[in-house]
C-alpha cells in the first residue's frame, strides 16, 4: 500500500477539464497533484520490473519535470532500494514531492496517460482513478483553438475534428473499461457537472478518495500562476458553464466527422447525438489505432536504447 494513502490519479481526454480539477484537489491540506508529470512511462519503459539505485538516480537527474518540481533528488535516495518495483520506486518520487509541499498524499493528472491505462494500474495497485469527461465536442474545439507550440506534441495530433474524435472515443472508452476492473476505485465526474456545480462535485471526490471536504478547495482564482500558460488563462476566474459549445462553434462539417467516429460512446454517455459510427468512421478509427501500436512500439524501443540518454543530458548533480 502506498505510504500515507492510495494516490489520487485524475484521468480524461485533453481539453476536458482536468487541469481545473487538478488545482482545485492540490489545494487540499492533505493531497499534493503536480502538474503534467510525462516520465512515469519513460521511467516504466527504462527499469521495466525492478530498480537499479545508481541507474534509476541517474535517469531521474535527465528529467526535465523534476528540475522544475525542485524535487531534491537525495530525499528520494533514501526511499529506494535495489531490487524495488519499478512502480514503488516512481510513487518514491511522488511522495517526496508530496513532503515537500507539507501533504501525505499523492497524486497524478497527466492527460497523455490515457494510453498509458494498463501500465498505470500496475505501477500503481491502490491508485484511486478519477476519469472527468466532458462532451467531445467541446473539447475537440477546445483543441483545436488552441495555439501551435502550446501542446505538447505526442505520437500524434489531432488538426481535425474527426482526428479529435478518434482519440477522444479510444482514450474514453480505454477508461472506462480501466473502471470496470478496478470497480470501487473508479469514479466517473462529468465536467458539466464539475462547472454546474463545483461544491458538490468535490464532495463527490472527497467522499471517495477518503477526504475531509475542504471549502479552500473552491478559492483558486487568483490564486493559480498561469503567466507562462496562455491557454490556461480561464484559472484566473472561477468555473463557468457555457465555454464551449459545439451547437453554435463547430461547423455542421465538423459535428458530422465527429459523430460518425464516436457518435455511439457520446450516445452511451447521455450526450445528444444524431449519427453513429458507419464505415469510413469505423476504418479511420482502425487507422489510428494503427498508428497507436506502431508509436508505442517504436517509443518503447528508443527508451531502452542508448539514445534515450543522449536525447537526456544530466540536468541536476
Amino acid at each position: 500500500m502506498t505510504p500515507g494513502g492510495p494516490p489520487v490519479v485524475v484521468l480524461g481526454v485533453r481539453r476536458s477539464g482536468t487541469t481545473l480539477l487538478r488545482v482545485m484537489l492540490d489545494r487540499h491540506s492533505q493531497l499534493a497533484v503536480p502538474d503534467e508529470s510525462y516520465f512515469v512511462p519513460q521511467l516504466a519503459d527504462r527499469h521495466l520490473r525492478r530498480v537499479d539505485v545508481d541507474d534509476f538516480l541517474d535517469d531521474l537527474r535527465r528529467l526535465n519535470t523534476l528540475a522544475e518540481w525542485d524535487v531534491p533528488l537525495e530525499k528520494v535516495r533514501a526511499r529506494l532500494r535495489d531490487g524495488m518495483p519499478i512502480g514503488a520506486a516512481i510513487a518514491a518520487v511522488y511522495t517526496v514531492y508530496a513532503e515537500e509541499r507539507g501533504k501525505q498524499r499523492w497524486g497524478d493528472k497527466t492527460p497523455m496517460y490515457m494510453q498509458n491505462l494498463r501500465l498505470l494500474e500496475r505501477l500503481f495497485p491502490d491508485a484511486l482513478f478519477v476519469h472527468l469527461i466532458r462532451d467531445g465536442r467541446d473539447a475537440a474545439l477546445s483543441f483545436l483553438a488552441m495555439p501551435r507550440g502550446i501542446v505538447t506534441e505526442t505520437w500524434m495530433h489531432p488538426r481535425t475534428p474527426a482526428e479529435f474524435a478518434c482519440q477522444w472515443r479510444t482514450e474514453v472508452a480505454a477508461a472506462r473499461r480501466l473502471g470496470g476492473r478496478v470497480g470501487r476505485r473508479y469514479l466517473e465526474l462529468r465536467y458539466e457537472d464539475l462547472v454546474a456545480d463545483a461544491d458538490a462535485a468535490l464532495r463527490t471526490v472527497c467522499a471517495f478518495a477518503g477526504l475531509e471536504y475542504e471549502p479552500a478547495m473552491l478559492d483558486y482564482a487568483g490564486n493559480v500562476d498561469v503567466s507562462a500558460k496562455p491557454h490556461q488563462q480561464r484559472l484566473e476566474q472561477p468555473p463557468s458553464k457555457g465555454v464551449r459549445d459545439w451547437r453554435t462553434q463547430m461547423p455542421a462539417a465538423g459535428v458530422s466527422a465527429f459523430e460518425h467516429i464516436a457518435g455511439d460512446l457520446l450516445g452511451d454517455l447521455g450526450y445528444e447525438t444524431s449519427r453513429s459510427p458507419d464505415v469510413a468512421g469505423r476504418a479511420q478509427r482502425a487507422w489510428y489505432d494503427t498508428r497507436a501500436v506502431a508509436w508505442r512500439g517504436a517509443s518503447f524501443a528508443l527508451r531502452r536504447s542508448f539514445l534515450w540518454r543522449r536525447r537526456h543530458p544530466v540536468l541536476r548533480g
